[in-house]
């Protein structure tokens, strides 16, 4: 595996070259990034993969919804569909793709849009659904929108200062795009990090982006059934999912459950009949008649397909819901977020 990375070494150089020109462009006014009349909050990363962006963008819905009208903008990454479209009950996880499907199923008092071109998507956003809000998910190089809030997030396993570019390494810009951050999130952090590595992981993002810094963790709630005729997940289980990094999850499953077998698929894999039919036979293979099937919420939703739900809806098949936390200072994060908020016509 190492010499594979120095073989594509050279090609991080490169990539490194075109997304530093990129960027150069944009903050000489070459490239345009526009601002909106509106209060845009951006979440995203500098790495590929998996940093929890889905669960801090819930965690946005859950304290602005309270008091603003909030929508949710996201690319809508693997998605049949092309263009600018606003959920409604015709769609699924296809048309929307799975983070976007997850928000409109989940949060019924917001509106979820998804749109390629997202500077071009705001504008119709504002004149048909009229949000004080928009939440713009993974939005951290899509730069021709200008937040009035950027949330930066990375991984407390990852950190993005120990990392390198495409390909060499899973940046998709160089370190110091961090320094575009108004806040950044260290997430997944352990429950019990203590004071001094909270100081010393402070102090290296602090060589990259002046802003303050947050800790997060991932908090694991009870598991869900997709069919309410099973009422709790057994002792027994095997578990499917497709997340960018499964670790965790499995992690946590195999720590309060015997996990009997374990399937995965690709981060985004969009769930056929035939994946499910092999769910079901490694399920009918497990030699307990104590047994059930568990998942995580991002992949449940892809379940939810008329297609697919016609195969799982007789399997006893839970899902894991998540939910982001702060270690500490959660209340100053939630007041800096808020405080950005201009009201209407200000």
């Amino acid at each position: 595996m190492n010499i594979l990375k120095w073989i594509l070494f050279p090609f991080a150089i490169l990539y490194d070259g075109v997304t530093r020109l990129r960027n150069y462009l944009f903050d000489i006014g070459y490239k345009k990034s526009f601002e909106f009349d509106a209060n845009v909050i951006g979440v995203g990363n500098l790495t590929v993969g998996g940093t929890g962006k889905s669960p801090m963008v819930e965690y946005l819905i859950r304290l602005l919804s309270k008091n603003k009208k909030v929508t949710t903008l996201s690319r809508g990454y693997g998605r049949k569909t092309k263009g600018f479209r606003i959920a409604s009950a015709g769609d699924n996880a296809r048309t929307l793709g799975d983070e976007p499907f997850q928000f409109y199923n989940k949060f019924k008092k917001i509106n979820v849009s998804v749109a390629e071109e997202r500077a071009v998507a705001i504008p119709y956003i504002l004149a048909e659904l009229s949000p004080e809000v928009i939440v713009m998910d993974d939005s951290y190089q899509h730069r021709y929108v200008k937040p009035t809030l950027n949330i930066l997030l990375t991984d407390y396993n990852r950190p993005f200062y120990d990392d390198y570019v495409l390909p060499f390494g899973r940046l998709r810009e160089a370190r110091n795009g961090a320094e575009r951050a108004d806040i950044i999130v260290v997430t997944k952090c352990p429950h019990d990090i203590n004071e001094s590595e909270r100081n010393l992981i402070s102090e290296r993002i602090a060589k990259y982006a002046d802003c303050q810094v947050y800790f997060s963790a991932i908090k694991y709630l009870d598991p869900i059934p997709l069919n309410q005729e099973y009422s709790s997940l057994s002792k027994n289980v095997l578990l499917f999912s497709g997340l960018a990094f499964n670790k965790p999850f499995t992690d946590h499953i195999s720590s309060h459950y015997n996990l009997v077998d374990d399937i995965y698929f690709n981060d985004h894999h969009a769930y056929t009949s035939k994946d499910m039919n092999l769910v079901e036979e490694r399920y009918r293979q497990i030699p307990f008649q104590d047994k059930s099937i568990v998942t995580t919420e991002k992949d449940m939703v892809k379940l939810l397909n008329g297609e697919i739900k016609s195969v799982v809806n007789h399997l006893p098949i839970f899902y894991t819901p998540i939910e982001h936390y702060f270690l500490e200072n959660g209340e100053v994060f939630d007041k800096v977020v808020l405080e950005s908020i201009k009201d209407a016509g200000n």
